[in-house]
């Protein structure tokens, strides 16, 4: 290694980023850190993922704050790692590269009718109302009676209670102000969570399904019935984690819950997977079909359909069957889970080496997977990974590693790209307009107003 220092690119500030961003910085060895993302805002899921009415989870932010506070970072927003400059072209200047972009688009169902107008992916609808620019015209109808959620995990969750929130819990939070007034016109009287497998088996974790039986003006609905569990979950639940057995006696408490005047409710149903939506032009009604369980060779459970359906009125369709990452030109890839292929992770290559100066971390090492404490861990795995290369001298040796080299490749391909205290401007004017009204921040929600602080 030259005498100077190392000089590492971060591509993604969410979570997983700064994560891995701090613990370089943190080391002993000579590290500066160039932190890329496409928008002009970091965090992530944390700002555009998170839902609004969980102010204790983005307080997370403030760690993140820290990390940009340390010397040797930098950060380049909106600009697109594979679009504005390639991963050729990151090797040319840096001694490493961590990928920690994550999953950034939704898997589809693939059914007949998945692109109707109502048809809408919960990613979609979660990075709307949380006034993400590329998001912000999305425009959802909720003048309609039912909504039905596709997916049993916390963004199912999330995404239907924050359908039936009373206005004054909406009114304290960082809600897009563009949603909060859809969400005050809304007519949805009930919206129903469909699950493929039963209550031991769901996804969601107990503190955000014990929430929906706080909600002020909805109550939740389980039909006892679709509670009880099948014959291959009874005999597993006495093996099942904590977590997961708590989740089927919440479920069980909420099927033995009377309806009370609330307007609102929010149907949970298991078993049941989409076969079709139907409408002519728009999302007028969804067939489910029901599943029964069986266990495969491995031991695991899986659903299986009968020929048994059902057909369920509603107006609008929200699939939450996951996340997907996609690649970047250059960078192995795998198609089937979507992730960079790693070892620790160090990126491999097509025939499973460690690529030299090529890391990932986050979602797209290891999948949409875990909660945001989860991406510590993994980030730190990989910074370690990186460093011990460091030491060992087995990082890449970049061409032009020179801070001018760096700003003429910025400046050159994207010249629209801002620096980090373009977002603490952004930071500051969101936060001096939510403090008169009692609010973390009125969030600025289109590229013009975002681009504008610049």
């Amino acid at each position: 290694m030259p005498n100077r220092p190392a000089r590492i690119a971060v591509i993604g500030a969410g979570p997983a980023g700064f994560y891995a961003t701090g613990h370089l910085l943190d080391a002993e060895a000579a590290i500066e850190v160039d932190l890329f993302d496409r928008l002009p805002t970091p965090w992530g899921l944390v700002r555009a993922g998170v839902a609004p009415d969980h102010p204790k989870i983005k307080a997370v932010s403030k760690v993140f704050e820290k990390i940009a506070a340390k010397p040797g970072f930098r950060m380049f927003g909106n600009i697109e790692i594979g679009r504005d400059i390639s991963h050729t072209q990151l090797l040319e200047h840096y001694d490493a590269i961590i990928y920690a972009y994550g999953a950034q688009t939704d898997r589809r169902m693939d059914i007949p009718g998945e692109d109707l107008v109502g048809s809408i992916p919960a990613t979609a609808f979660v990075a709307w109302y949380n006034g993400h620019p590329d998001f912000y015209n999305l425009d959802p109808d909720l003048q309609v009676d039912r909504a039905v959620v596709i997916g049993n995990g916390n963004v199912a969750v999330d995404v239907a209670r924050m359908l039936v929130l009373a206005p004054e819990e909406l009114a304290p939070t960082d809600t897009g102000d563009h949603a909060i007034e859809q969400f005050a016109k809304s007519t949805i009287n009930d919206v129903v969570i469909a699950g493929r497998r039963g209550p031991l088996q769901a996804a969601y974790t107990n503190p955000e399904l014990l929430e929906l039986g706080e909600l002020q003006i909805a109550d939740v609905i389980i039909d006892p019935a679709e509670a009880a569990l099948d014959a291959l979950s009874q005999a597993d639940f006495a093996e099942a984690s904590q977590p997961d057995q708590r989740n089927v006696e919440t479920v069980l408490a909420y099927a033995q819950r009377s309806r009370t005047t609330k307007p609102r409710t929010v149907t949970m149903r298991y078993l049941l997977s989409p076969l079709e939506i139907r409408g002519d032009g728009r999302v007028e009604e969804i067939v489910m079909v029901r599943n029964r369980l069986e266990r495969t060779d491995d031991g695991s459970i899986r659903s299986v359909a009968t020929d048994q359906t059902e057909t369920i009125p509603c107006g609008l369709v929200l699939r939450s069957v996951g996340y997907r990452g996609l690649p970047v030109e250059g960078v192995s890839f795998d198609e089937k889970r979507c992730v960079i292929p790693h070892a620790e992770g160090r990126a491999l290559d097509a025939a499973g080496q460690p690529v030299p100066g090529v890391y990932c971390t986050g979602w797209i090492k290891r999948g949409p997977s875990g909660v945001i404490g989860t991406n510590k861990k993994d980030a730190f795995e990989t910074a370690g990974a990186l460093l011990e290369d460091l030491a060992a001298g087995r990082l890449h040796d970049p061409l032009s590693p020179t801070i001018k080299a760096i700003d003429a490749l910025v400046s050159d391909h994207r010249p629209e790209a801002i620096e980090y205290g373009h977002w603490q401007s952004i930071d500051a004017h969101e936060r001096a307009l939510g403090d008169p009204h009692g609010r973390p921040r009125i969030k600025l929600c289109s590229w013009d107003e975002l681009l504008a602080k610049r």
